[in-house]
C-alpha cells in the first residue's frame, strides 16, 4: 500500500473538469468548451448537508441543483478545502485561486492521493490504513450524488439501501417452499472489478474525466472495501460514504439477471382469477443489500437450483466475482433456518406467529375485562354523586333567594333547557333500569299476578275489545319484562362462544394449510456470544462489571452503556423474539453498568442503585439531572415501529473512548463543521486488541459482528462536550469525525 502511494505522488496530476457534464449515454452530447462553467463555490449549509445525508435519505431534490458542480471534481474540492479550513485551522492554507476562472481553482488541487493521511497501528504486524481529508470526502459524497442522479431511478426495487427496509420486505414474503444466500468469497474489490465498474458508469455517464476520478479513488486507495465480508454498510471508518453506490451499479447485472428470471417465471404461472379457488402460483423473490443476496422461491427445488446457477454464472463470468458454492445450497424454508443481515429467518404457519391465546390467558383477559369495567362503573357513579351533589347545591341556594322575595331575570326561558335535560336523564335512568334482571323479573310478577281475564268463563262474558287489549298487554309485558332464566342465558352464551371458536378455528386451520409466513428472530446464541465477549457478563451468564470503564467519568459510563443498548433496540426492533433482546438490554447491561459503578467507587451495588436511581440518571454540568440509559417502562413500550434505518451497533461495542487527563485545550473538535474549541482529549481503545482477537477469526470472535480497523487504536482526538456525548449515545460514528487529524498526545 506504501508503495502504491509513493507511486501515485509521484505521477502527480491534476484531474482537470471534463468538457463534458454529466449525461446518459443515450442523449445527445453538448458541444465541447474551451473552460468549463464558472460557478460559485457551495455554501457552508450546502456542504453540510452533502456530506452528512444518510444514504437511506429519499430527499435529494437539493442536491439535483448541485450536479452543475458534481460534474467538475475541483470546484467541489475548491469549496471544500475553503469551508475546512475554517472548521480546522490546522491545514495548510494555499494560494487563493481567482474567483474568474474556474480552471485555476484545480491549480490549487491535488490527486486523491494528496489528500490521504496513513493512519500506521500501535502494532508492528497491523496494516496502515489511508484515510481521506475532508475535502476529498466532500468530493466522494458529490460523486456518490452525481451517480446517485443517474442510477437511483434504473436500480431494481429489491435493492434495498437501508437494513430495516429489507428485512420487512423478507418478513412479507408469503408461502415460501425453498430458499439460499448467494456466499461471496471475501476477495478484494481489485483492478478486474474496478474496469468492469467502470465499463458499467461509462454506459450511462459520458464524462471521461470523471471516469478518471473514479479510477485515481481506487489506485490510491482512497476507496477500498472487500466484497463477502460483513463491513459494507456498518458505518465504519474505514468504509467509504462511495462504497455503496458503487457496490449497487457493480451488482446492477446481477439485479438484471433476477429480474429476467422473476418475469419468465410469473409470465409461465399466472395467477387465477377465481376467488373461490385457493391457489398459490409459483413465484420468486429476492432482496439485495450491497453485496448480500437472498432469493426466496415458492416453487420447485429444481427451479430454485436452475435460478441459483444462473445467478452464479452471472457473477463469475460477467463479474468474476469468486462464490462459495457449499455456503450458496438450497435450504428447505420449513425445516431450516437462514441468517441473512444478522437476523435468522424462516417459513412458519401463521399460528406460530400469532398463536391462539390459551386457557389461562382468557381467563386473565375476562379478570381484566371485569376490573376494568368496574372501574368504570365506580367513575361513572362518582360522577352521578358529585352531579346530584352540586345540583342540590344550586336547588338550594335558589330556594333560599326565593324565599327572601328575590326575582330572577333572564334573558333567554330555559323551560325547553330543563325538560330536554330532565328527558335525558329520565330515558337513561329507565334504560339503566330495565338492563338489570332483578328490576324485570319483580315488575312482570307484579303485572302478571292474579290474571283472571286468562279464565274462559270470565273472558266469554267481557267485550272483544277489551280481551284483545289484555292480551297485548300481556305478550308485551313478556317481551319487554319477562326475564331470561339464568341456565337459559348461560346456555346462550356458550353457545355463542363456541360459534365464535368453531369460526377461528375453521380461518386458522385453512390458513395453516394453504399459508406460509416468514419469521425473524435474532440468533440468540450470537448474542450471547456478543455480550459475552464483550464482558457483560460471566461465563454463568450473569451481569459483571467491566473494568476498562473504570478510568471513565460516571456520565461517560452510562452514555457507553446506554449507547450499545439502544442500537441493539433499534437494530432488532424487527424481530419476532425482540423479548429476547429487552432482558439483555434492561437486565445485562443495567446491571452490569451498575457493577461498573461501584467497582469504580468501591461500594456495593445496592448504594450504587440508590444513588444513580434504577433509571441511571447522572447530573450534567449544570447539575440537572439527566437520563441516557433507556427506562424500563420505555423499553417495554418498544416494538416494531421504527421506520428508519438504526445506526450500526458495532462500533458501539468494540470501541471505548478514554478521557485523557491534559490541560491544553486548545485543539479544535474534530467533527466536522464544528468550530469549537472548548474540547477533551479522548484516546480510542479497541475491543480486539485488548483481548488480542483476530477478527476475522470467527472461532473467537463473533461471526457477522464487525471491527474497526486496528489503526485506530489508541490513537487519541478531541471532542467537544456535545460531540463526545453523541459519539458515545451513538447519534454520530467515526465517520463524521476527521480521523486525519488525530492529536498526537505523550
Amino acid at each position: 500500500m506504501l508503495l502504491r502511494l509513493a507511486h501515485s505522488r509521484a505521477h502527480h496530476r491534476l484531474i482537470l473538469p471534463a468538457s463534458r457534464a454529466l449525461s446518459t449515454a443515450s442523449a445527445p452530447a453538448p458541444a465541447p468548451a474551451t473552460t468549463p462553467p464558472a460557478a460559485p463555490p457551495l455554501s457552508a449549509a450546502d456542504l453540510e448537508l452533502l456530506l452528512r445525508r444518510g444514504h437511506y435519505s429519499a430527499s435529494t431534490r437539493r442536491f439535483h441543483s448541485l450536479l452543475p458542480l458534481l460534474s467538475h471534481p475541483s470546484l467541489l474540492l475548491s469549496s471544500a478545502l475553503h469551508l475546512s479550513r475554517r472548521a480546522h485551522p490546522s491545514l495548510p492554507t494555499p494560494p487563493q485561486p481567482p474567483p474568474t476562472a474556474a480552471a485555476a481553482a484545480a491549480d490549487a488541487l491535488s490527486s486523491p492521493s494528496s489528500h490521504l493521511r496513513l493512519l500506521i497501528p500501535s502494532r508492528l504486524k497491523g496494516q496502515p490504513l489511508p484515510f481521506p481529508t475532508l475535502p476529498l470526502r466532500l468530493a466522494m459524497r458529490g460523486a456518490a450524488s452525481a451517480l446517485d442522479a443517474v442510477f437511483a431511478p434504473r436500480a431494481a426495487t429489491f435493492a434495498y439501501r437501508g437494513r430495516h427496509a429489507a428485512v420487512r420486505y423478507v418478513r412479507s414474503i408469503p408461502s415460501a417452499t425453498w430458499f439460499f444466500r448467494v456466499a461471496i468469497q471475501r476477495q478484494r474489490f481489485g483492478p478486474r472489478h474496478v474496469r468492469r465498474l467502470l465499463d458499467a458508469i461509462s454506459g450511462k455517464v459520458d464524462d471521461p474525466g470523471f471516469l478518471e476520478y473514479l479510477n485515481e479513488l481506487f489506485v490510491s486507495d482512497a476507496v477500498a472495501f472487500e466484497l463477502g465480508g460483513c463491513e459494507l454498510g456498518r458505518g465504519l471508518p474505514q468504509e467509504s460514504e462511495l462504497t455503496a453506490t458503487l457496490v449497487n451499479i457493480f451488482f446492477d447485472p446481477v439485479d438484471r439477471e433476477l429480474m429476467a428470471v422473476r418475469e419468465e417465471v410469473h409470465k409461465k404461472n399466472p395467477r387465477m382469477k377465481d376467488d373461490n379457488v385457493l391457489h398459490t402460483p409459483v413465484r420468486v423473490y429476492a432482496v439485495r443489500y450491497l453485496d448480500d443476496i437472498l432469493v426466496v422461491t415458492s416453487g420447485s427445488k429444481m427451479l430454485t437450483i436452475e435460478i441459483r446457477d444462473r445467478i452464479i454464472a452471472v457473477l463469475e463470468r460477467d463479474l468474476e466475482v469468486k462464490v462459495d458454492r457449499l455456503g450458496s445450497s438450497i435450504h428447505s424454508a420449513v425445516s431450516e433456518k437462514i441468517e441473512f443481515l444478522g437476523i435468522e429467518f424462516q417459513a412458519v404457519l401463521p399460528s406460530v406467529l400469532h398463536p391462539p391465546m390459551s386457557e389461562k390467558a382468557k381467563r386473565a383477559r375476562k379478570k381484566y375485562l371485569k376490573m376494568k369495567a368496574e372501574k368504570a362503573q365506580e367513575l361513572k357513579n362518582a360522577r352521578e354523586t358529585r352531579r346530584k351533589k352540586l345540583g342540590l347545591k344550586i336547588l338550594n341556594h335558589l330556594f333560599k333567594r326565593v324565599r327572601r322575595g328575590e326575582e330572577f331575570e333572564f334573558n333567554f326561558r330555559i323551560e325547553n333547557e330543563v325538560q330536554l335535560v330532565f328527558k335525558d336523564w329520565a330515558e337513561a335512568a329507565v334504560a339503566e333500569y330495565f338492563k338489570s334482571q332483578e328490576h324485570c323479573e319483580y315488575w312482570h310478577r307484579l303485572l302478571a299476578s292474579g290474571d283472571f281475564l286468562s279464565l274462559a268463563r270470565v273472558r266469554d262474558q267481557l267485550p272483544p275489545a277489551l280481551v284483545d287489549s289484555y292480551d297485548k298487554f300481556q305478550e308485551a309485558l313478556d317481551r319487554f319484562l319477562m326475564p331470561m332464566r339464568g341456565h337459559d342465558m348461560a346456555e346462550e352464551e356458550e353457545r355463542l362462544a363456541e360459534e365464535e371458536e368453531e369460526k377461528e378455528y375453521e380461518k386458522r386451520t385453512v390458513e395453516d394449510l394453504t399459508e406460509l409466513k416468514m419469521r425473524a428472530n435474532v440468533p440468540i446464541e450470537l448474542v450471547r456470544k456478543a455480550v459475552k465477549l464483550a464482558g457483560f457478563t460471566n461465563s454463568m451468564g450473569r451481569p459483571r462489571p467491566i473494568k476498562l470503564l473504570l478510568c471513565l467519568d460516571d456520565a461517560d459510563i452510562i452514555k457507553w452503556y446506554a449507547g450499545v443498548g439502544r442500537r441493539w433496540l433499534d437494530f432488532f426492533c424487527c424481530c419476532r423474539n425482540f423479548k429476547m433482546v429487552k432482558t439483555v438490554v434492561s437486565y445485562h447491561l443495567r446491571f452490569s453498568c451498575f457493577l461498573t459503578l461501584a467497582e469504580k467507587h468501591e461500594c456495593t451495588k445496592r448504594q450504587a442503585i440508590s444513588h444513580f436511581t434504577k433509571d441511571l440518571k447522572v447530573a450534567n454540568d449544570d447539575g440537572v439531572a439527566e437520563v441516557h440509559f433507556p427506562t424500563e417502562r420505555e423499553i417495554k413500550m418498544m416494538g416494531d415501529k421504527n421506520l428508519s434505518d438504526p445506526k450500526p451497533v458495532d462500533g458501539a461495542l468494540t470501541m471505548m473512548l478514554v478521557r485523557l487527563a491534559v490541560d491544553d485545550t486548545s485543539h479544535p473538535c474534530l467533527t466536522h463543521f464544528c468550530a469549537k474549541t472548548d474540547t477533551v482529549i479522548y484516546r480510542i481503545r479497541l475491543l480486539q486488541n485488548r483481548l488480542n482477537v483476530d477478527p476475522l477469526n470467527e472461532n473467537k470472535w463473533v461471526h457477522g459482528l464487525s471491527a474497526i480497523h486496528e489503526s485506530l487504536n489508541k490513537k487519541c482526538l478531541s471532542l467537544c462536550s456535545m460531540h463526545a456525548s453523541d459519539l458515545l449515545l451513538g447519534k454520530i460514528t467515526l465517520q463524521d469525525i476527521d480521523c486525519t487529524q488525530f492529536v498526537d498526545v505523550e
